[in-house]
């Protein structure tokens, strides 16, 4: 080789960490970047999904609103924000409360289960419900929402003095429910679910006669 040639020179151990470090910097702020800017529009969705469940939940239902449980009272809202003290008030065409919807999520068997039932205050019932979000087995675990024998169950459920999940064929009571045959497990904690949502919000809901009117849009 002669000495005017110029030798070609490795990249150092220095050049080759720093490329990889600005890549992978790049590739995450491109990552949370794509993150931030589809999150506005899952959230509505989310949203939306929830509120058209409303309406299933409640039969007879025409119109709702979202409330707020704060400073010790219920107050309507009308952000996309969702938490622990968020219900949804249903109304008929006339602007009669028929009653609330109210979500909860907790333990199932695989994961975490969220699910909105209906109830109305003042027959003491839960008259509807519906699993928005479950990871249980499929072919057990989620007949949570697809045995329709099991979501009937909610349709004309008393709630006194509390829900029972028993097993299935044994049911005699107006507050029991039959659990599903090789799911004991998640049929119990959807019972679980919403008993830990009604004791929360037993005492918050108004009585009778206070319920919050419908506000005019």
């Amino acid at each position: 080789m002669s000495d005017n040639q110029v030798m070609e020179k490795e990249p150092s151990n220095f050049t080759l960490i720093f490329s990889m470090v600005l890549a992978g910097l790049i590739s995450g702020v491109a990552i949370i970047g794509v993150y931030n800017a589809t999150l506005e529009a899952i959230l509505a969705n989310k949203a939306h999904d929830l509120q058209q469940a409303v309406f299933r939940v409640l039969p007879g239902v025409s119109k709702m609103q979202k409330l707020r449980f704060e400073h010790d009272k219920l107050n309507i809202v009308t952000d996309t924000l969702a938490d622990e003290n968020v219900i949804y008030a249903g109304y008929d065409s006339a602007g009669k409360l028929i009653g609330y919807a109210i979500p909860n999520e907790g333990p199932g068997f695989q994961d975490t289960i969220s699910l909105l039932y209906g109830y109305m205050p003042d027959k003491r019932k839960m008259v509807g419900n519906e699993i928005l979000d479950s990871r249980e087995t499929p072919g057990l675990g989620d007949k949570i929402f697809k045995d329709l024998d099991f979501v009937a169950n909610f349709k004309d459920l008393s709630v006194d003095p509390t829900i029972v999940a028993v097993k299935k064929g044994k049911k005699a009571k107006p507050n029991e429910i039959d659990a599903i045959t090789g799911a004991t497990i998640s049929s119990k904690a959807v019972v679980r679910i919403m008993n830990l949502a009604r004791e929360r919000w037993e005492k918050r809901l108004p009585p009778p006669g206070g319920e919050p009117e419908l506000k005019a849009n």
